[in-house]
C-alpha cells in the first residue's frame, strides 16, 4: 500500500467526523456549550501546521490542515450565527 493512501484515508475519516461535529453543534440547542477558544486555537495550529507541510513537500498533511482550517472557520461562523439568533430572539421576551 502506497503510504499516501493511508494519508488520504484518515484524511477522509477525520473531515467526516469533523463534519458530523459541526452539524450536531449546529442543531444544538446550546451554542455556547463549544468554546470560542477551540476554534482560535484549531485555526491557529491548522494554520502553522499547513505552512509546515507546504515546506517539507507533503501534499497530503498541506491539504488536511488546509481543511481543518475550512472546518474551524466554518465553526466558528456557525456558533457566531446561532448565539446571535439566539440572542435575538431571546431579546423581545419577557422573563
Amino acid at each position: 500500500m502506497h503510504p499516501d493512501l493511508l494519508g488520504w484515508t484518515a484524511t477522509a475519516v477525520l473531515m467526516a467526523t469533523l463534519v458530523r461535529q459541526m452539524v450536531k453543534q449546529w442543531h444544538s440547542p446550546h451554542p455556547e456549550t463549544v468554546s470560542k477558544w477551540l476554534f482560535i486555537g484549531q485555526m491557529t495550529a491548522s494554520t502553522l501546521f499547513t505552512i509546515y507541510s507546504a515546506l517539507l513537500g507533503a501534499t497530503v498533511f498541506v491539504v488536511t490542515n488546509l481543511l481543518l482550517l475550512a472546518t474551524a472557520l466554518i465553526g466558528q461562523l456557525l456558533a457566531w450565527r446561532r448565539r446571535r439568533a439566539t440572542a435575538s430572539s431571546s431579546y423581545g421576551r419577557t422573563p
